[in-house]
């Protein structure tokens, strides 16, 4: 198979022989196709960058993609530039060999050594270049720990959180600030349950927990990876290590009286679980030992998830049906 020139060549045609040009170009391709008994494999090409430790977490700046922010199972956060290695791959050409490819030693930019135990949550803010995490205010982020609690913090006000509460039983593993809804904060926990709170209603006066809007219960084992939709404020997906990753829609809730009137229109008995929740809209499984997922930021309802066997991607058809419209 032929490589792709980088930049197009500068012959100059007329329109006539560009089309006979284009239109022999296609044939050669599709015999060539048919002769190999269907379309090329893709090329892979890739760079590696020795790391210090497994990378719970690695998230690439919004602003500079090529500095990205890695949080090892050594509890280090660091910050890193790979654009040498982008570039790199942009000028190659060579196809790596399945296996090859050698590793590349590289100091990070930065290393934050101030966490005393490893974590999973951490995201760059859309609004400041360079600082990590809340979407909508520039000196505000949220943290979680492994003694079961949530910091929301505001880089003006000092060392100190400017509110902390204890938000699980268990270590938290994960955090989603929802995007479109920026006082909802989703968490993960390592007993398997996942909590969303409304950061409205949090207070230091007061022993009671009004912020808590849901807790749930549904998985077995730790929460590796939650996120809310891009496209829809109440939906959010939750990957566990139970083998299974979930999707909600919190604005759902059970109704008897719809049940009955469905039963009788379709004259089927539906005998759904007493303790499978309303809000839940879609279990995928098949993949081992999931570790993250994400919305797709432009087609409502897609996910990828990364497990130890792979990714998949994966679009429910019921979540669609549940998706606003274009122009809606």
């Amino acid at each position: 198979m032929g490589r792709r020139e980088l930049v197009p060549t500068k012959a100059t045609f007329s329109d006539s022989d560009m089309d006979a040009e284009n239109s022999n170009s296609d044939s050669d391709e599709d015999s060539e196709d048919e002769e190999e008994g269907g379309s090329a494999a893709p090329i892979l090409q890739l760079r590696k960058v020795a790391h210090s430790g497994c990378v719970n977490r690695i998230r690439a700046m919004t602003q500079n993609p090529h500095i990205c922010a890695s949080w090892s199972d050594a509890g280090y956060v660091q910050i890193w530039d790979f654009s040498t290695h982008l570039n790199a791959l942009a000028e190659s050409e060579t196809e790596v060999p399945r296996g090859g490819s050698s590793v590349f030693n590289q100091a990070p930019i930065f290393n934050f050594k101030g966490h005393k135990d490893e974590g999973y949550a951490i995201d760059w803010s859309p609004r400041v270049t360079g600082r990590l995490w809340s979407p909508t205010e520039d000196h505000v982020f949220a943290s979680c720990s492994v003694d079961g609690h949530i910091a929301i913090w505001d880089a003006r006000l000092g060392k100190s959180p400017a509110i902390s509460f204890k938000a699980h039983n268990a270590d938290v593993n994960v955090l989603s600030w929802n995007r479109l809804a920026s006082v909802m904060l989703a968490s993960g926990s390592d007993d398997g349950t996942f909590s969303i709170r409304d950061l409205r209603l949090l207070s230091t006066k007061s022993e009671e927990d009004k912020s808590l809007v849901a807790h749930l219960e549904y998985h077995k084992h730790p929460i590796t990876s939650i996120e809310w939709s891009p496209h829809e404020a109440s939906t959010l997906a939750v990957s566990s290590s139970d083998n299974q990753l979930t999707i909600w829609d919190l604005s759902l809730e059970k109704d008897e009286e719809e049940e009955a009137e469905f039963k009788a229109k379709t004259k089927e008995q539906v005998n759904a679980p007493a303790d499978l929740p309303p809000q839940l809209l879609f279990v995928h499984q098949g993949q081992k030992d999931l570790k993250e997922l994400h919305w797709d930021a432009q087609i409502p309802g897609m996910i990828v998830s990364t497990a130890s066997d792979g990714f998949n991607i994966l679009m429910p058809s019921n979540i669609q049906s549940t998706l606003p419209s274009e122009g809606a």
